[in-house]
């Protein structure tokens, strides 16, 4: 797909109405534009992005989904997504518009608390993954949780 294998990679197809994938958040480190309808947008391990992916037919959606994914690194074991290559590690998955509807207004409190979306704590992504696979309501991801998650990840190696 890509040509730096250090780098997670993400293929992004357009075509109107029928199938619409985009990055809901993220911070690529590079992009390549394929064709007028297919891009590639590169990120670094560790780095956390948002995949909606969308398609319908004469009938209607046949596909609404979101995945917010961690960049891995070259070698690490890491779960396979469509579209991103070589996967990586999934920290929320959704199927269906009434979830993703969910996570998007999820994703639009952290923003409106200040926080931007890809320096989110990956546990709170999981935990939001799990209560709603439990049809139960996320806790919010408040400033004090993400300055705690700061101060811990200054801690790790």
């Amino acid at each position: 797909m890509g040509d730096d294998p250090q780098l997670t990679h993400v293929t992004l197809v357009w075509r109107e109405g029928q199938h619409e994938d985009w990055i809901k958040f993220g911070r690529p480190v590079a992009e390549r534009i394929v064709s007028r309808s297919e891009r590639i947008e590169s990120y670094m391990a560790g780095q956390v992005f948002a995949l909606v992916r969308w398609a319908s037919n004469d009938f209607g959606t046949v596909r609404s989904t979101l995945d917010v994914v961690q960049a891995v690194s070259s070698g690490e074991h890491c779960a396979t997504v469509p579209q991103v290559d070589p996967g990586g590690a999934l920290l929320l998955s959704v199927h269906g518009w009434p979830k993703v509807a969910q996570v998007f207004r999820l994703i639009d409190a952290i923003e409106a608390s200040g926080i931007d979306p890809c320096d989110v704590a990956p546990e709170h992504w999981r935990h939001i993954h799990n209560r709603m696979a439990g049809r139960l309501t996320p806790r919010e991801y408040t400033p004090a949780r993400h300055r705690a998650w700061l101060q811990r990840k200054a801690l790790l190696p």
